[in-house]
């Protein structure tokens, strides 16, 4: 069993038939050893069949039980021709998992009075961003809840906004982008530096960088597009709050883990409070679905998640987890087609029907 806590495993029977298709790992965990072991013994043999199926060559997967990390493998390779495997070190590119990390680095600075979520960024600058007075509307909460209006990315021509801030969910970068531009104006660093500093290092999460480091020259993925073909995975020099993660499935992990755990007060762990500000609803998506703070919230019949997905054309990962349950999973994909199985390992993994994997913008 690979970088599985046996002690975690309760050891109350020793015969189980195992059917995947309706019986989720995380339940069997908690009733039999052995059929615990089948199960990760089946995830083993069942996923690499899952890859070949979908042309996905490598994929990462961490996953969170009683608060901790109990198992993490690895399957496959980072290039399609040279066949490097995946191993534990391998650095993919979270694509938008890095919001919620740039979220929680935003609550922790709520914390210490530094910015207000409620305040207009409006304030925090010298002058506005754009000349349409709905600008001062746009808050540190309408920005990690996809309120503020603007779209998701502007392009080439200037930004604008589409609706009145506050009004309706619209999935923006463009707006992490501007808070992100507060951020560094008040804490007076670079992101990369800020976050290094106040969140990465304290999660341990000690590979991960928004900008590209010189040790990812031989450890990083290359990407394949939906053909299987590889591409060089991009080189970010500065950091964006959006989407410029690299991280390892297991570091990432450990964002999932300090919202699971119950909040401290402390220099860098977020207190409950935040933690469940975090979580609290600010947006209604559909009867299921709703957007906290940098979290997708979903509702399903075993109680409720919070949820991401990264789409970096040809990485795409998606991770969930309850913080009820203390259970949670991240999935790293170095390929275009790796959002095809993901709902399929939840399913084995965590088991019920997650809506999140019917938000729209989760291109398959």
């Amino acid at each position: 069993m690979s970088q599985i806590s046996r002690r975690k495993l309760l050891n109350q029977g020793k015969n189980a038939f195992i059917s995947l298709s309706s019986i989720s790992l995380l339940n069997l965990l908690a009733n039999s050893t052995s059929a615990a072991e089948t199960v990760i013994s089946n995830l083993e043999t069942q996923i690499p069949k899952l890859m070949q199926n979908a042309l996905i060559p490598g994929i990462s997967i961490a996953m969170i039980r009683d608060g901790e990390l109990f198992w993490h493998k690895n399957f496959g390779v980072t290039h399609k021709y040279t066949k490097k495997p995946v191993t534990n070190q391998t650095i993919f590119a979270a694509a938008s998992l890095t919001k919620p990390l740039f979220a929680y680095a935003v609550l922790k600075m709520v914390e210490r009075g530094e910015i207000d979520l409620d305040k207009p960024l409006t304030e925090y600058t010298d002058k506005p961003l754009i000349s349409d007075s709905r600008i001062k509307l746009v808050t540190a909460r309408r920005v990690l809840s996809h309120t503020t209006g603007f779209p998701n990315w502007s392009g080439d021509k200037p930004l604008w906004i589409n609706n009145t801030p506050g009004t309706k969910f619209a999935y923006s970068g463009e707006g992490f982008l501007y808070l992100q531009s507060v951020v560094e104006k008040i804490t007076g660093q670079p992101l990369e530096a800020y976050l290094q500093q106040q969140i990465l290092k304290p999660l341990e999460m000690n590979r991960s960088s928004l900008i590209w480091q010189p040790e990812y020259e031989t450890i990083a993925s290359y990407g394949h597009n939906r053909q299987n073909q590889p591409k060089p995975m991009s080189k970010p020099k500065t950091a964006g709050a959006a989407g410029s993660l690299r991280t390892t499935a297991s570091e990432y992990a450990q964002l999932l883990i300090a919202m699971i755990k119950p909040g401290i007060v402390d220099s860098n762990n977020l207190t409950e409070t935040s933690l469940q500000e975090m979580l609290t609803p600010q947006i209604k998506l559909s009867n299921s679905l709703d957007w906290g703070l940098g979290w997708g919230l979903e509702k399903t019949n075993q109680g409720n998640f919070f949820w991401h997905w990264g789409d970096l054309v040809t990485f795409k990962n998606f991770t969930v987890a309850s913080k009820d349950l203390q259970t949670g999973i991240v999935i790293l994909t170095n390929s275009q087609n790796g959002l095809k199985i993901c709902e399929n390992i939840v399913d084995k993994a965590i088991g019920g029907k997650h809506p999140a994997f019917k938000y729209w913008m989760i291109d398959y």
